[in-house]
């Protein structure tokens, strides 16, 4: 095993830890906040799609999939306060395009040699994540970041202990 097999062995596996975390969650479950001033799960979601693919990006400039036309407005820290079920797409929906960002972001570690790894990034990003393993990571280390909250709401809402 290389460090692109490991790196992409994690990221699927987060992509499965995520979809089973939230896979007895209602559209409504998805709008509980943990505590007063956390974001939600609809929220982070939306987050972690744009996350996914702003980092996805970086890996592999063209054919990374856009976000629908209008999807990143709504996921700002201005809109992170609303709670407004018709302002946030359904579960159903954000599930999906994150299925489908995650995909392509493995798919971008795929296509990478080891070497590549050790390749610097450019743009406004670079400070945070200097080179493309340091991104890869990152997309892992964001999604299991973003799991963690979505298990002390699981706790709220009293669902099963999944881990």
């Amino acid at each position: 095993m290389n460090a692109i097999d490991l790196l992409v062995q994690t990221l699927q596996g987060n992509l499965g830890l995520l979809t089973r975390t939230l896979a007895d969650f209602s559209d409504a479950d998805l709008l509980v906040r943990p505590c007063p001033g956390a974001n939600h799960a609809a929220w982070q979601l939306g987050h972690l799609c744009g996350g996914e693919t702003m980092m996805g990006t970086m890996l592999r400039a063209a054919g990374f999939p856009e976000l629908p036309a209008g999807f990143k407005e709504k996921f700002t820290k201005e809109t992170a306060a609303k709670d407004e079920p018709a302002f946030f797409p359904k579960k159903a929906e954000l599930l999906a395009l994150w299925t489908r960002q995650r995909q392509a972001a493995i798919a971008a570690v795929q296509s990478l040699k080891p070497e590549d790894l050790a390749k610097p990034t450019s743009g406004p990003m670079a400070a945070h994540f200097p080179n493309l393993g340091a991104v890869a990571e990152a997309l892992s280390m964001h999604a299991t970041m973003h799991v963690g909250q979505f298990q002390v709401i699981r706790r709220k809402l009293g669902k099963p202990i999944l881990f």
